[in-house]
Order: structure tokens, then sequence, then C-alpha cells
């Protein structure tokens, strides 16, 4: 199949790689703004960077999942957790960190689950949403694990899962059209990473429900 041609094993383990790397930063990050000790701070890195993986891995029926065949999968966030547990950034800046990191690895998973799910032989819309499911899981499990609301139920928070679903749908339409190419992969994981920070910087947000009386904030 032409998809596998374009995304050799090691491609794709690599990518894997990158975005777990990344995943793992952005929860390790949080953690240690949260005051976590270091077996948190590690634990908080691996349920960011394998959560979502774990969740498509199952579903496409990837079993025994990636994350428990390969060491490196689990190894990669405890080498990130190392990283933030010495060099973090001061207090202040933890947060801007936080998003940065979570906005790439939302990009890189959105493309890699996508992908990987279509290979499995997915039709071209499940893969789509298994590629969503990948990018934003481990992020919803890691704000549950820290005791706060995800950012993806939040109306009160930038567009998270948007930016995933247009990753995810640019790889889709790439793949119907026979256009998925290292090239137009890598456009998809920067379009999802670039709206994510311009959504950050512009406060975009998607709209509630139609004539909404609630005086209700948040609750």
């Amino acid at each position: 199949m032409q998809l596998q041609q374009l995304f050799s094993p090691s491609v794709q383990h690599t990518l894997d790689v990158i975005g777990i790397f990344v995943f793992a930063i952005s929860g390790a990050l949080l953690a240690v703004r949260k005051n976590f000790d270091i077996f948190g701070i590690a634990v908080l890195a691996e349920v960011t960077a394998l959560g979502g993986g774990l969740f498509r891995d199952v579903v496409i029926g990837a079993v025994p999942p990636a994350a428990f065949t390969d060491l490196g999968y689990f190894l990669t966030p405890l080498f990130a957790t190392l990283v933030v547990f010495f060099l973090h950034p001061h207090v202040e800046r933890i947060q801007a960190a936080v998003l940065v990191f979570d906005a790439a690895g939302l990009g890189l998973f959105c493309v890699s689950g996508t992908t990987k799910a279509y290979s499995y032989g997915l039709n071209l819309t499940a893969s789509a949403t298994l590629g969503l499911a990948t990018a934003v899981g481990g992020g919803v499990l890691r704000d549950v694990l820290a005791n706060e609301v995800p950012s993806l139920l939040r109306w009160d928070r930038d567009l998270y899962a948007v930016p995933a679903v247009v990753g995810a749908t640019m790889v889709a339409l790439c793949i119907r059209y026979d256009a998925l190419t290292p090239f137009t992969s890598g456009l998809a994981v920067v379009t999802a990473f670039v709206l994510r920070l311009l959504a950050m910087k512009f406060h975009w947000r998607a709209p509630r429900a139609w004539n909404r009386r609630s005086t209700v904030t948040e609750e």
C-alpha cells in the first residue's frame, strides 16, 4: 500500500517518539507547576505521552499496544522527566512552556494517529477521529490527574481540539486524493501547531449554545 511506502516503520517510529517526548515535556512541566514530586512528575509525563496512543492502539486492534512492546516508548517520558526535573524553566515561564510543548505534541500526534489508524484498515473518517483522540487523549488524562477540568471541555479556554481536527482532516484528504507525502504530512503537523498557537495568542474560542441565557460563567 502506498501509505506504508510513504511511512516506513522507522519513520513512523521516529514520529511517534518525537510526539511522545514533547507531550511528556508538557505533562512534566504541569506536574512541576503543581508542585508534584519526582514520582508524580514521571507519572504525569507517562500518562500525557502515552494515553492517546494507548487508546488508539486498543481501538484499532494493535495489541499489545506499542507502549508496552517498545521500551523506547516507555523510557522517552522518563528521559523527559529528568530533563524537566533538573532544567525546568523559571516558575513564571512554566505555563507558557507547557502550552507550547502541548501544541507541538498536538500537531505531531494528530498526524501519526491518523496515518496509523488508516494503515490498520479504518476508513478515512474513523482514521481522522482516532487521530484526534491520539492528539488530545493524553492531555485530557494529564489535566484530570492534575485536578483540572480538561482544556478540551472548557468553553473559556482557547481552541484545543479544533487544530487537531484540522490536522487530522488534512491527512485524511491527502490520503483520499493520493497526495500524502512527507511534505504534506509535515504541513499538516505545522498547520495544527500554528493554529493552536494562534488560538492561544488571539484567544480564539468555540461558540457556545445559541441564545444561551445562563449567567453562570464557570462551575
